[in-house]
């Protein structure tokens, strides 16, 4: 068991708004809804106790995540490189929300290392590498966001919470828990829930805006996956995805078009472990999902230059498309004992 590491004892002034501080609030490149959530759940927070607060994204993200209150002030920078790493320089605290290393925010990463501001960590991903000064950190939270939660209650009260901030942190934490399907679902995920949506969280209103918000081409690509690229390896309850560069000019995808499209395996009966390959050109990305005891992270750390959870996790191979999928094939037999129990 990974108990919660927390420290941020160090930085209460912060959380109470005895002090005041320029800060930056960061998260992985390519943001999902959790990463995206706990960033701008952190943003308003700190920025009703009057600190000068900057969202920064290492990279684009995509559309549907983009009614977010506070997206407008979120800057990308890819878009805004100049813009950004002066922020971070100057800033006295950088907050890393929802990675453990800062290989995950790319080029961004430089110029944190860099940043004389003390680093702040606050995330539920196995194996930290290290590079922060203070964080809030276990595996055992269902998401970045809930532990944003978390913290707010302990250095804050609920009281701090408001309808923008309750609106970004249930968006991440239902998104991260499947919509509460997934082992990461706690009494304590639901108490946290039951108190958003107190506070203002619409929850039919964020499923709708999270999950009824796709282009036409999106939904013609899912259908196009389903009916042509879902394959099913029977002898080791594995559902395989994977898709060219080629199909995802077909279908013009966008950031973020691919979202949960590796989860379409797992409905599948007898499917334990479901993968999704896509041929991103520079790399080949790779998301991995499963069901009891497969571990995903162990998966993806030893063959894929990647990690995550147990149960979720993601990787990348520099070979090409076929020869990723012709190694993620001969891979399975070695798992044979969690694939076909």
């Amino acid at each position: 068991m990974n108990h919660l590491e927390d420290n941020l004892d160090g930085i209460s002034d912060c959380f109470t708004g005895r002090a005041k501080f320029e800060i930056v609030i960061t998260t992985h490149h390519k943001p999902d809804a959790d990463a995206l959530g706990s960033t701008l759940g952190l943003y308003h927070f700190l920025k009703s106790l009057g600190h000068r607060v900057s969202p920064v994204s290492p990279t684009d993200y995509a559309t549907f995540l983009q009614w977010m209150p506070g997206n407008e002030d979120v800057i990308n920078f890819e878009e805004s490189e100049e813009v950004c790493s002066e922020l971070v320089e100057t800033a006295d605290l950088i907050f890393c929300l929802d990675f453990n290393d800062l290989s995950r925010i790319n080029k961004l990463g430089e110029y944190v290392k860099a940043s004389n501001a003390v680093k702040v960590m606050i995330d539920h991903h196995r194996e930290p590498s290290g590079f922060d000064d203070y964080r809030y950190w276990t595996i055992n939270t269902s998401s970045t966001a809930e532990l944003i939660y978390d913290a707010i209650l302990k250095y804050g009260s609920l009281d701090s919470i408001d309808q923008k901030i309750a609106t970004c942190l249930y968006s991440g934490i239902m998104t991260d828990t499947g919509s509460f399907r997934f082992d990461s679902t706690s009494s304590n995920t639901h108490r946290a829930i039951a108190n958003l949506i107190d506070k203002g969280a619409d929850s039919a209103e964020i499923h709708r805006r999270l999950f009824d918000n796709f282009t036409l081409n999106r939904f013609r690509f899912m259908g196009y996956v389903l009916y042509q690229k879902l394959e099913i390896i029977p002898e080791y309850n594995t559902a395989l995805v994977y898709i060219t560069r080629e199909e995802l000019k077909m279908f013009e995808a966008q950031t973020g078009d691919t979202e949960g499209f590796v989860n379409f395996g797992l409905s599948v009966k007898d499917v334990v472990f479901s993968a999704l390959i896509v041929d991103r050109t520079v790399l080949v990305k790779m998301s991995f999902r499963s069901s009891g005891d497969f571990p995903c992270n162990e998966f993806a750390s030893e063959y894929f230059s990647g990690g995550g959870h147990k149960n979720a996790a993601g990787g990348s191979s520099k070979d090409s498309l076929d020869l990723t999928v012709q190694k993620f094939r001969k891979l399975l037999p070695q798992y044979s004992k969690y694939l076909k129990s």
